[in-house]
């Protein structure tokens, strides 16, 4: 067994590289960055989905409660977008819109008001 690595092929080119040939100042000669408005006009071009939230006034149900155990379930997409419906409409987080329902039901059951 030798202690000689092999020779990958580009030996030559580490020998002539220039460290100084990477001068950051030269940064300062680029071009400038392109506007943002530009920038997202050729991203839609090709297609590119951002995970930037399409509207900042999307509510935020997310509220210290109390609340600590997961609650997973499946439903149909509508009966989805209707319960998100519900709480944004009453300003509540979903954990306070399941738990409003839940009251609801149990009043309807036990047949009082």
């Amino acid at each position: 067994m030798t202690n000689e690595r092999p020779d990958l092929g580009f030996g030559e080119e580490l020998d002539a590289f220039d460290p100084k040939a990477w001068d950051p100042a030269d940064k300062k000669k680029r071009e400038p960055r392109a506007p943002k408005a530009v920038t997202r006009q050729a991203a839609e071009a090709t297609g590119f989905q951002s995970r930037e939230p399409k509207s900042p006034s999307s509510p935020d149900r997310r509220r210290r409660t109390g609340r600590n155990v997961q609650f997973n379930l499946k439903a149909k997409p509508e009966t989805i977008e209707a319960f998100c419906r519900i709480a944004d409409r009453k300003g509540w987080g979903l954990g306070e819109t399941l738990e409003e329902a839940v009251m609801l039901l149990e009043r309807e059951i036990s047949g009082t008001s």
